[in-house]
C-alpha cells in the first residue's frame, strides 16, 4: 500500500543521529550502544555532524554532557578541535558558552576538554577565542583559558628544558 510505513522502518535513528542525540542528552547506554556498533569508528565519530557542522563532542559541550564527553574522549583517533560549518567554533566554543550558563558544571567540561589536549587559541567566524567569549565576572574560568592557552604557547619547550641537564646543541 502506497505511502505506508512497516514496523522495520519506524525501528529508529541512524547510528549518526543516536551518536548525536546520546551527547545531547548525557545518554551513555545509548552512546556504548552506538559505539558498540562494528561500523562506528574515529573517522565515523568525527565526520557525524548536524546540519551546521557540530559533532557529538560540540553536542556535549554545548549540553554539559559530562559523562557522553569523558567517553567520548577515550576514543582513539577522536579529533578534539573539529571546526563546525556555522559559526567555525570547536567543542571549547561551546563549553565555554555552557559555561557562561551552569558557572561551576560548565567549568568542569571546559576543563575536561583542555585536558585532552584541546586548544584555546582556535578563533571562531567571529575572530574569537574561547577566551574571548568568557562572561567577563567569570575569573576562574578566565584563569583555566589563559593557562591553557600559555600552555599551548610554551609547549613542549619547558618539558624539554627540565629534561635536559644543559644546554642543548646540534650535536645532541
Amino acid at each position: 500500500m502506497a505511502g505506508t510505513t512497516t514496523a522495520h522502518e519506524d525501528e529508529g535513528a541512524s547510528p549518526k543521529e543516536l551518536l548525536l542525540e546520546a551527547a545531547r542528552r548525557n545518554n551513555v547506554d545509548l552512546l556504548e550502544e552506538v559505539l558498540g556498533n562494528k561500523k562506528v569508528d574515529a573517522d565515523f565519530l568525527n565526520h557525524s555532524t548536524d546540519g551546521v557542522g557540530n559533532t557529538a563532542l560540540h553536542m556535549a559541550a554545548q549540553h554539559g554532557s559530562l559523562e557522553v564527553l569523558d567517553h567520548l574522549l577515550d576514543q582513539e583517533g577522536l579529533e578534539v578541535d573539529p571546526i563546525n560549518r556555522m559559526e567555525q567554533e570547536t567543542p571549547l566554543h561551546k563549553a565555554v558558552q555552557y559555561a557562561n550558563k551552569e558557572k561551576e558544571h560548565g567549568v568542569d567540561v571546559v576543563e575536561m576538554l583542555i585536558d585532552a589536549g584541546a586548544d584555546p587559541r582556535i578563533r571562531n567566524k567571529q575572530k574569537q577565542r574561547p577566551i574571548d567569549i568568557v562572561d567577563p565576572r567569570d575569573t576562574k574560568l578566565r584563569e583555566i583559558l589563559q593557562r591553557a592557552e600559555y600552555a599551548m604557547t610554551v609547549g613542549n619547550d619547558v618539558v624539554d628544558d627540565d629534561d635536559n641537564d644543559g644546554p642543548a646543541s646540534d650535536s645532541d
